[in-house]
């Protein structure tokens, strides 16, 4: 937890680049037997994730930082009930996620877009209702992060999406803005094992629930039929005879490898108008390094001129949000040089 926000920026950004595009070549047919439905990729991508999250929490050693209630004299972790909740957001922004780039005539780069820009909108709300004070080259991280989604809105075009693709992002949003007005008020602090704590009861309630929920809606209500529970129960009983379940399941471990840097940015001690458009601008210069490898390996479109301007002015939000704290870094140092 003593490492730099930006390394765990680039984890994020190594993670999501193999993440996108193999969600997006899988569900659109570039590879394998056919387009798989993108129900049908979230069984074992959720199982692997909650897997991998037991085996990165175990080999940190984390989970002692977790509350205990004791079974027959045994001490088994057990969250607390604001962490559960926060736990079922982080679901809900994981199974939203995958899905997202699933939908057929919608670029990785524009979902990454409207997703990451909607986030940065919710980042000074939950700042100012839970009276965390904002610096100013926050602000302007944020002013670039918008204006990249302005850009990309501005293409012809380019803002269609279908009714299923817009009900995925507004739960996606709304599940984000449950967890940073938890996060901020339960975890962002200088403490390490608080923050440790919520990272850990967090993460060990998402994908084991995402997974237990999805078993239920494919085999709770029957077999047969068609639609998306069917698309479910295709996704346990199925999926494992294609070519392509290696990869559902790297679409899992890459998954949850997002999820942990992606939380450990979130839960900088920092205001989220600081840590949100780290974390969302390194996923969409990962989304625009996923295209191009769509692009040059399986021959889809690459990303359009609009959308290259949103990705640069994305890096013109992380130089904002770099040099800045950097140069006041340096200030402060130099004057305490002086006093000594």
């Amino acid at each position: 937890m003593n490492a730099s926000i930006w390394w765990f920026a680039f984890g994020y950004f190594a993670c999501y680049v193999p993440y996108s595009a193999l969600t997006k070549a899988v569900s659109s047919g570039m590879v394998g037997e056919g387009p798989v439905a993108g129900f049908r990729l979230l069984p074992y991508s959720v199982l692997v994730s909650a897997i991998g999250m037991v085996i990165f929490i175990t080999a940190m050693g984390w989970w002692k930082h977790a509350p205990t209630r004791r079974f027959g004299g045994v001490a088994v972790p057990w969250p607390r009930p604001l962490l559960v909740l926060s736990g079922l957001c982080t679901g809900t922004v994981i199974i939203t996620t995958t899905l997202a780039y699933t939908f057929s005539g919608v670029s990785i780069v524009f979902i990454m877009l409207l997703m990451r820009g909607g986030v940065l909108v919710i980042a000074p709300i939950v700042d100012a209702m839970t009276g965390r004070p904002t610096r100013w080259y926050s602000w302007g991280g944020l002013a670039l992060s918008m204006g990249a989604l302005v850009v990309a809105f501005a293409e012809q075009g380019g803002y269609a999406i279908t009714i299923v693709c817009a009900v995925d992002v507004i739960f996606y949003l709304l599940a984000y803005f449950g967890r940073f007005r938890l996060m901020s008020g339960l975890a962002k602090t200088d403490d390490q094992s608080v923050t440790l704590s919520y990272f850990v009861q967090e993460q060990m309630i998402a994908s084991p629930a995402l997974f237990l929920v999805l078993a239920v809606l494919a085999f709770g209500f029957g077999g047969g039929g068609e639609g998306l529970l069917a698309d479910l129960r295709a996704g346990f009983t199925e999926v494992p005879s294609l070519s392509v379940f290696w990869m559902v399941l790297l679409i899992g471990a890459l998954s949850q490898g997002t999820g942990i840097f992606g939380s450990l940015i979130f839960l900088d001690r920092r205001e989220n108008t600081f840590c949100v458009p780290v974390n969302r601008s390194s996923s969409i210069l990962a989304g625009v390094c996923a295209s191009y490898a769509l692009y040059w390996f399986a021959g889809a479109r690459p990303p359009s001129p609009h959308k290259l301007v949103g990705a640069a002015m994305i890096i013109g939000a992380i130089l904002f949000l770099t040099i800045p704290p950097m140069l006041e870094k340096r200030r402060a140092a130099l004057a305490e040089g002086k006093v000594a």
